[in-house]
């Protein structure tokens, strides 16, 4: 250690100070090389991002679109006065302007009304009239006050195009689609299945690799049209915001929406953290170098961090828009810890020369920051356990971008410095702050009540985390002044929910093909007889008593939860239809209704809800996202439980899918992945400690104080019933990463002051009154620059702001009076000289 030590020493002196200039030239170019590649940093806000993709209910989900299918459509919510009524002339004329207006742009396929349905019931017909003669609110002949009772009462529409008082509808627009992007879909689709049955090729996996490319070129081409085809739809609804409230909902505006947010929040995090950084570093050192020196570093290292994440291709998500504030807020904790330390220096040593004191402020900072830097690391690198993508890349941005900090400040910094002329005294000592200071006494004076506070702490910790769950309302994760919250909260409450689930009855398989999918229902309850099982070729047949009783038992019990909203499935238009025959359908019945009718209208009423060449069949569910007593888990495993228990379906004849099982497998798996990663954090840093220190009783004093400020902060979320989400939970193992600094800065110094005259209340005192104020200031830097993401329009962006600022307060107060007062207690650096055995017996 000490041959490597004296090797970055001789560096910093024959490289670094001796040539600065060519050094600094040699970073901008550098800096410079890399940052170029920063233009191709990309964006990526689909709320598929936030899904495991390669895990086994994933695909599983990809078949189901593959069979079922999947429309790309936005949905706008118009609600009504209560003086207007939806089915008079003036809103129906308003309703066709809308649509006929939006449909006329170039790539929307069509747009569905309460004008281009069927209306099955206005008037009752015998089944073999009505799928020959189907009218709609647009035909000329149609009875409106039918229709009205048909709307308000169809298991069809009710909940789902209208809402049940008539004073809500809604419009689903359907984008066209994209023939050569789906093709190359496809293709993908075909490998990933490949690759689940067999495992790929060394050629199959570069032609995976290229597929991968073709569809990121194309998503952004698509990404593009959207954007524009939204504002556009956007600019053509406000023309008819006089007559109705209108809201666009559907998961292309929300990943639209939250590019836009993206980006905002790193314009507005990156100015913000800087504004704050100048200001602070202004208040504190009053000299123009210690604002300019910090600010070129981080700015700097953020562009290089940028650069580097362009090269790897490494897209900001929602997760990881926060990026660049942190980037900002580490590399000034580097820089700041590097000016007190000079400061300090000058003040001790006033006749020493510049390049001196800038050297022995290199030497003296580098061990401490070199492993506060790893301890960063390893809280930032736990995320990469994570089996979520957007998470991972985090991780590697993160450390990559601390790594980044480190060489960028301790080359430029120094580089630049020692271009300064010597640095006058500071005024008024090392800092006019007194915190760090009036700490050391408190600590001094009141150590038992430390200790005792700490406990109680522990406790509150303790009972707040057993409180913690894991939830995942998309809804809340949105300010209320927001159109996505806003549509979304009328979509949910008035038109059915908004979170799909899926689930899928297998009744056997009837290919070959399949039956490596585990879809076989032999010795199940689908070998019963049924008159035409023998004719499963014929397609007209599929639609038999049997199974539309089973689909009907399931359906009838899904819609029993309160948390569910519209439930759709073949059942609903058999309900329909039994309604207007008085009785159920016979075979010859079914098969008429299901498959005589209009081809227009088996897409919108039979199609999504039956693959007959794959033997299955699909009901869909709304859940309601905002539903206060709504558990995603709890609710998943009861179905999964009762279908199999109560309604006697095989358990390998139900799948459940869909986003709310892909979003809940999400949160589960960061659960228990960053619980089990934390104590990975822990040991890590344990280990880290152990080789920095030497002596396993001060990496257990080290560790103690973070412990202790992860664990209030998971104590409050649980206390306030605030529910783990995709950011919160990465709180804990983020913030002992970045809380443990100042403890290993600290205890160095501590370890540095003791030896002087072996007085650890002297030593106290002493390091209060040096790194104490680094401590406080990068502390203070820190709290204000995790505060400024309570700017973000993004809910736990909010949450995991604050609290992690929260934390680093609490880490603050801990460094600065728990740890101390740990090491006078306990004395790990061996016994004091006599007189100050005695002085520390008094004190604690």
């Amino acid at each position: 250690m000490k041959t490597r030590l004296s090797i970055v020493d001789r560096f910093f002196d024959k490289v670094v100070l001796a040539h600065p200039v060519v050094v600094l030239l040699c970073v901008f170019i550098a800096t410079g090389v890399i940052a170029m590649h920063a233009n191709e940093l990309k964006i990526e806000a689909s709320p598929d991002t936030l899904v495991q993709r390669n895990n086994e209910d994933y695909l599983y989900y990809q078949k189901t679109i593959d069979r079922f299918g999947y429309d790309d459509f936005l949905l706008i919510a118009c609600s009504l006065g209560s003086s207007k009524d939806l089915l008079s002339d003036d809103v129906l004329s308003m309703i066709a302007g809308l649509r006929d207006e939006i449909e006329d742009l170039e790539r929307i396929s069509s747009v569905v009304t309460i004008l281009d349905v069927p209306l099955l019931e206005s008037p009752p017909m015998p089944l073999g009239e009505l799928v020959k003669n189907i009218r709609t609110l647009s035909s000329p002949d149609v009875d409106r006050q039918l229709a009205r009772k048909e709307l308000a009462t169809s298991p069809i529409y009710r909940h789902l195009l209208v809402s049940p008082d008539l004073k809500t509808t809604a419009l689903q627009v359907n984008f066209k689609s994209d023939p050569e992007y789906e093709k190359i879909w496809d293709q993908r689709q075909k490998l990933r299945l490949r690759a689940e049955e067999r495992g790929l090729t060394v050629a199959e996996k570069s032609e995976m690799a290229s597929l991968q490319r073709l569809i990121d070129k194309h998503w952004s081409r698509i990404e593009a049209q959207r954007a524009e085809d939204i504002a556009a739809i956007r600019h053509i609804m406000k023309d008819y915001e006089k007559d109705a409230d209108l809201f666009l909902g559907g998961a292309s505006m929300i990943a639209n929406d939250m590019m836009h947010y993206i980006q905002n929040d790193l314009k507005v995090y990156g100015s913000g953290v800087v504004l704050c950084l100048i200001l602070v570093l202004w208040i504190i050192f009053r000299r123009v170098r210690w604002v300019v020196l910090p600010l070129v570093s981080c700015g700097l290292a953020a562009l290089a961090t940028t650069g580097l994440m362009g090269f790897f291709g490494w897209k900001v998500t929602v997760v990881s828009s926060n990026f660049i504030a942190l980037q900002l807020i580490i590399t000034m904790a580097i820089s700041i810890h590097l000016v007190v330390r000079y400061r300090e220096l000058i003040t001790q040593n006033p006749g020493k020369s510049h390049y001196e004191l800038t050297r022995q402020t290199i030497s003296a900072m580098k061990t401490p920051c070199i492993y506060a830097g790893l301890t960063t690391i390893a809280g930032f690198g736990s995320l990469l356990f994570a089996e979520i993508k957007p998470v991972q890349t985090f991780g590697w941005m993160m450390s990559a971008g601390i790594l980044v900090s480190l060489v960028v400040t301790f080359i430029f910094f120094p580089a630049a410095l020692v271009l300064f002329k010597k640095a006058p005294l500071p005024k008024g000592g090392v800092s006019p702050i007194a915190l760090p200071r009036w700490l050391a006494v408190f600590t001094h004076r009141h150590g038992r009540l430390i200790i005792v506070v700490s406990l109680l702490a522990l406790v509150f910790s303790a009972s707040g985390i057993s409180r913690l769950r894991v939830e995942n309302a998309f809804i809340d994760y949105f300010k209320s002044n927001t159109e996505i919250y806003q549509g979304m909260k009328v979509i949910d409450q008035k038109l059915g929910g908004t979170t799909p689930l899926d689930v899928i009855i297998d009744f056997g398989a009837k290919s070959s093909e399949d039956k490596g999918d585990n879809f076989s229902a032999s010795g199940g309850e689908f070998d019963e007889f049924d008159e035409f099982e023998d004719t499963t070729d014929s397609d007209k047949y599929w639609f038999t008593p049997h199974r539309l009783g089973r689909i009907e038992a399931l359906h009838a019990y899904l819609e029993e939860f309160e948390h569910t909203g519209k439930v759709l499935s073949l059942a609903t238009l058999n309900r329909v239809a039994e309604r207007i025959t008085g009785g159920p359908l016979d075979t010859f019945d079914a098969a008429l209704l299901f498959n005589e009718l209009p081809e227009e209208y088996r897409g919108m009423l039979v199609k999504p809800f039956a693959s007959i060449e794959h033997n299955q069949a699909r009901i869909s569910i709304r859940v309601i996202d905002s539903h206060p007593e709504l558990r995603r888990s709890a609710l998943l495993e009861e179905i999964g439980r009762d279908v199999v228990g109560d309604l006697g379906f095989a358990p390998d004849s139900i799948h459940l899918t869909g986003m709310l099982v892909l979003y809940n497998n999400v949160l589960q798996s960061l659960f228990g992945s960053q619980i089990m990663t934390l104590g990975l954090v822990v040991l890590a840093l344990m280990v880290m400690f152990m080789v920095l220190f030497g002596s396993f009783r001060i990496a257990l004093i080290a560790i103690f104080p973070n412990l202790l400020a992860t664990g209030v902060v998971l104590g409050a979320l649980g206390w306030l019933n605030i529910p783990l989400d995709i950011m919160t939970i990465t709180i804990a193992s983020i913030s002992v990463g970045i809380a443990v600094d100042d403890t290993i800065h600290y205890i160095h110094r501590f370890r540095r002051e003791f030896e002087k005259d072996r007085d650890y209340l002297k030593a106290m005192h002493s390091c209060h009154g040096s790194i104490g104020y680094a401590i406080c200031y990068t502390s203070i830097i820190i709290i204000i620059g995790f505060s400024i993401l309570a700017t973000s329009n993004f809910i736990p962006t909010i949450i995991f702001g604050v609290f992690t600022g929260l934390a680093m307060f609490i880490a603050l107060m801990a460094a600065l009076t728990l740890l101390p007062q740990l090491i006078v207690w306990i004395q790990p650096f061996g016994p004091p000289a006599p007189a100050a055995g005695a002085d520390r017996d008094q004190a604690f």
